[in-house]
Parts: C-alpha cells; sequence; structure tokens
C-alpha cells in the first residue's frame, strides 16, 4: 500500500473549558483530513492543500489557551508506514461511502419527484441546492483522498449520474410549465 506520503504529527492540548474550543479544533482538523490517532495526537499527510487549515487549527488552539505542535513523522519501518496509510485510507473510505450514500439518497428523491409528477421549480430549486452541496463536499472529500482510493472514482462516477438525474428532472420541470408535460 505505502505510497511514500510524508507524515505529520499534530499534538493538541486545549483546555477542557470551555469545551466548544476544543470542539471548534477537532473540527477544523477533521475538516482537513486529520485522522486521530491517541487522544490529543491526530496525524495528516503532509501537503500544500492542508497547509492553511492546519494554521487554522492552530490559531483556534493557541486562541484558546492551547498548545499546538506540529511534527514531521517517518515510520520507522515499512509496517509503521502502512499503519499510518491505513488510518488515513480507512477515514478516507469511511466519508466517501457516506458521499456515496447521499447520491443514492439524492437519485432516489428525483425519481420519487418525477414518478409523483411534482414538477414544480420550488422543488427545483430544493434540487439544485442539494446537488449544489454534494458538488462542494464531493470536492472538499478529493481534496484530502491524496491515497487517491477507488472510492473516489466511484463518487465521482455517482455525482456524474446525480447531474444527470437533475437535469433529467430539470427538463420535466421546464416542460410542465411550458405545456409539454
Amino acid at each position: 500500500m505505502t505510497n511514500q506520503i510524508n507524515w505529520l504529527l499534530i499534538l493538541v492540548q486545549v483546555p477542557s473549558e470551555p469545551s466548544r474550543h476544543r470542539v471548534a479544533v477537532w473540527r477544523q482538523l477533521r475538516k482537513i483530513g486529520a485522522v486521530p490517532v491517541i487522544s490529543g495526537a491526530w496525524a495528516l499527510a503532509e501537503a500544500p492543500q492542508f497547509a492553511e487549515g492546519l494554521e487554522k487549527a492552530k490559531d483556534l488552539c493557541r486562541s484558546a489557551g492551547g498548545t499546538f505542535a506540529v511534527l514531521k513523522v517517518k515510520g520507522e519501518d515499512e509496517q509503521s508506514q502502512i499503519v499510518l496509510e491505513q488510518a488515513f485510507s480507512d477515514a478516507r473510505a469511511d466519508e466517501w461511502k457516506e458521499f456515496l450514500a447521499d447520491c443514492a439518497k439524492f437519485d432516489a428523491e428525483i425519481a420519487k419527484e418525477s414518478s409523483t409528477k411534482k414538477f414544480t421549480f420550488a422543488e427545483l430549486e430544493e434540487e439544485e441546492q442539494s446537488l449544489d452541496r454534494l458538488r462542494r463536499w464531493y470536492r472538499d472529500l478529493k481534496k484530502r483522498d491524496v491515497l487517491g482510493l477507488q472510492l473516489a472514482e466511484d463518487a465521482e462516477s455517482a455525482l456524474n449520474e446525480c447531474i444527470t438525474n437533475l437535469d433529467a428532472y430539470a427538463q420535466l420541470v421546464y416542460a410542465a410549465h411550458n405545456g409539454g408535460a
């Protein structure tokens, strides 16, 4: 599996109260793709796309009176490297699976609205917003998938299917309002 990725170990300590600071740091670390290793320690692939988010997490932590250290780490042997890659891969796979499930829900919603002939502009706008959310989410996931998992390709196909289905639904909505359907 090893892809010769350099890894960062992020050591975080944030005062326990108020908890919102600790949660904000955790959310920021998760947003950039860091995976928890043990309490207060996170692993992240060293990549330019994570630098800004890592800096934001550091600022959040330090502004809350915490400590934040970033260390470059290298596994002593191949098995050690695999442990980090597997943790990172598992986290990305979980995210891609969740994304795929949401694409399936989107497609089911479009199919339901089509079968019940709910061809309203309000419904179309709602579905367009849902698709925009899926597109943003896909971009975020793709950005942090430095391992290039197969699930990313599956997700791209699923997203393209959502786009196709929404386009077909939009045609039905416009046809219904132009006296065609």
